[in-house]
């Protein structure tokens, strides 16, 4: 049985790869690095602005951390899936304006297939890459233009198994092996003016990734007394070269000599994934309140990445595009009564969740600037999905506000709404007919 349901939730994730490939984002920022990173959070923390290195429990699919898997139970079939829509304000140079967009975020899956032991499946994104505008510069003393017009789609996922397995009481471990896959597309216009004739040049940037990712966890519960529990988590990422290729294409146009220049040049093993590891705390008082803490490090520092200068044909591999990234992270979840019987006490039953996080960039912009730091702050709520049934599946429901921005670039602020859904069913329980 385990076999078939193994069987059939991998072929679900793979059919829900192809509508969870990536998120769709609208911002400039994106054209950087690999594009704007998800915080690959589900519905149980996203209120709680994606705590999840000490988070543990038997209801919920923290992927964050694989080691968390262990604390599913032998009854217990999770499926978790989530959408989000946000309105996003771009703001520069006194200008404004808004931005709305609606996507499906991510599908997983946790069961039980021996004793301590957990299996995850699942899609995620991993980055999205989405933009289009344009920009005038002038040259200085002069009345000459070029303007220029950039656009790019595309994004990176990672479809992964995982496994956790409780190796002595109140010590568990766990991986998650990944599919790593995506591409871009962005292109750059230059229609510049020079005197009675225009020149015109066209890049286009294109990458297709095929690869894997490795991440490892581990998380060590401690009984502080009767009634507060902490866990310590921490997680490991193994940093790798992606084995894919940049290719570049110009072509350059001359109005006065109607002269076309082709050019197109590709860069051979051109990316890589950074090294990563986290550490957390949770801890958890009554089963009533859980307040923790995280710390995240991604060095991507001094890693393979494809740069061009927007006037050139230069295009070379750089190892200073990109900086390392640090994220802090701070989230709380409060269920008033939570051994309460949910049809006399509903209102008590639903857990209420709050956070907030910080993280720099991990890239550099036009002029050797850094890219924005992130601040986002996040509510949300978990209402028990009561019926004859089933009184264990979840609607989660949460909002963020994240600022995005650097000095003398584009400022953002988005608003989104996210709502999971978590199916906890029973299917492994025996029933008895009298």
């Amino acid at each position: 049985m385990n076999k078939r349901l193994f069987a059939t939730i991998l072929m679900g994730a793979v059919t829900l790869s192809g509508m969870a490939q990536v998120s769709k984002t609208l911002s400039p920022y994106s054209m950087y690095g690999l594009g704007v990173l998800a915080d690959q959070s589900q519905g149980f923390n996203r209120g709680m602005g994606g705590l999840s290195m000490g988070i543990r429990g038997g209801s919920i699919v923290n992927m964050l951390n694989p080691a968390s898997y262990s604390a599913v139970d032998s009854l217990t079939m999770i499926f978790d899936m989530g959408v989000s829509g946000q309105i996003t304000s771009f703001k520069e140079g006194g200008k404004k304006i808004n931005r709305k967009s609606a996507d499906f975020d991510y599908a997983v899956a946790l069961f039980r297939v021996m004793p301590k032991m957990g299996v995850s499946v699942g899609v995620v994104p991993y980055s999205n890459v989405g933009y289009s505008f344009t920009s005038t510069e002038t040259t200085p003393n002069s009345t000459l233009a070029s303007i220029m017009t950039y656009s790019g789609t595309g994004g990176f996922s990672q479809a992964y198994l995982g496994v956790g397995y409780e190796v002595v009481k109140g010590f568990s471990v766990g991986a998650n092996f990944s599919y790593f896959w995506g591409n871009y597309e962005k292109s750059l216009g230059i229609a510049a003016l020079k005197e009675s004739h225009l020149n015109v040049m066209l890049k286009a940037y294109e990458t297709k990734i095929s690869s894997y990712k490795l991440d490892f966890g581990a998380q060590g519960q401690f009984a502080l007394n009767k009634d507060n529990v902490l866990t310590v988590g921490a997680t490991f990422g193994v940093g790798h070269k992606l084995g894919a290729d940049a290719s570049m294409a110009v072509l350059n146009t001359e109005s006065e000599t109607s002269l076309t220049d082709t050019a197109t040049v590709t860069l051979s093993n051109a990316f890589e994934l950074p090294m990563s590891f986290g550490i957390g705390a949770a801890l958890v008082h009554k089963n009533s309140l859980t307040v923790g803490v995280d710390y995240s490090y991604e060095h991507w520092g001094n890693l393979s990445f494809p740069y061009s200068n927007d006037l050139t044909n230069r295009y070379e591999i750089s190892s200073s595009a990109l900086l390392d990234r640090h994220k802090v992270t701070v989230g709380a979840d409060w269920i008033p009564e939570p051994n309460s019987m949910v049809r006399r006490s509903f209102f008590k039953s639903i857990h209420y969740k709050v956070g907030a996080s910080y993280a720099t960039p991990y890239y550099n912009i036009r002029g050797g600037e850094k890219g924005p730091r992130e601040f986002a702050l996040s509510a949300g709520f978990a209402i028990p999905i009561i019926n004859s049934w089933n009184n264990r599946s979840l609607l989660n429901i949460s909002a963020q506000w994240v600022n995005s921005s650097t000095p003398n670039f584009i400022k953002e602020n988005s608003f989104r709404i996210n709502i999971g859904l978590t199916f906890n069913e029973r299917w492994f329980a025996k029933w008895k007919v009298d």
